[in-house]
C-alpha cells in the first residue's frame, strides 16, 4: 500500500523560491539581463506572477535575493596550513570570484535592491568564513587579526577595487593581507 505524503519537507514556499530562483538562473544563461521580466520568470517557474510580486514585490529584489543565495559559500575555506596562508588563499578565491563577470553582476544586484538586507547577509556570509579562519588560526596557537581588522583591511579594499572596475590581483591581495598580519605580530 502507497503512503500519502502529507507534508512535504520545505513546504509550499521553499518549492516556489527553488523554482522561481532556477528559472532565473535559466533565463539569465539564455538571454541578456535587460529582457529578463517577472512575468517570464513566473511563466518558466510555473507560477503566477503576483506570486513573484508578492514575494519579492520587483524584479530587482528578486534578482538581489538570487544573487545572495549564489553567493552564499558552499564550503569551508581552504585549510592551507596557517592563518596567513588560509587567509591568502580565501582572499585570492574570493577576489577572482567577485571580480569575475558574474561575480560583478551578482554583486550589482545585491546592492541596486531597495534594501541593504541583502547586502548584508553577504557581509554575513564573508564575516562567517573569516571567522572559520580565525579559530583554525588560534586553535594552531597563532595571532590573528581582530575580525574587522581583516574585514576594513582586506576585504574592503578588494570590494572597493571591484566596484570601481579595477582586478585586485593576487601580488595586491597578499600584500592587503601582509599589510594586516603584520598589524599583529
Amino acid at each position: 500500500m502507497a503512503v500519502k505524503e502529507t507534508l512535504r519537507p520545505g513546504g509550499r514556499s521553499a518549492r516556489v523560491q527553488a523554482s522561481v530562483h532556477k528559472a532565473v538562473h535559466e533565463l539569465l544563461a539564455e538571454m541578456n539581463r535587460a529582457e529578463v521580466t517577472i512575468p517570464l520568470i513566473a511563466a518558466r517557474a510555473g507560477v503566477t506572477p503576483s506570486t513573484i510580486y508578492r514575494r519579492w514585490g520587483e524584479l530587482q529584489a528578486l534578482l538581489a535575493d538570487v544573487a545572495v543565495e549564489r553567493l552564499r559559500p558552499d564550503m569551508q575555506p581552504v585549510d592551507a596550513g596557517s592563518g596567513k596562508a588560509d587567509l591568502e588563499a580565501w582572499a585570492e578565491q574570493y577576489a577572482e570570484e567577485m571580480s569575475s563577470g558574474p561575480g560583478r553582476e551578482m554583486i550589482r544586484d545585491v546592492l541596486a535592491a531597495q534594501t541593504g538586507a541583502n547586502a548584508c547577509k553577504c557581509s554575513e556570509y564573508t564575516r562567517q568564513q573569516i571567522i572559520v579562519i580565525a579559530e583554525r588560526a588560534k586553535a594552531r596557537g597563532e595571532i590573528f587579526p581582530d575580525l574587522d581588522r581583516v574585514m576594513d583591511q582586506v576585504v574592503a579594499p578588494i570590494m572597493y577595487r571591484i566596484l570601481f572596475g579595477d582586478v585586485p590581483d593576487a601580488a595586491r591581495v597578499r600584500d592587503l593581507i601582509a599589510r594586516v598580519m603584520s598589524t599583529v605580530n
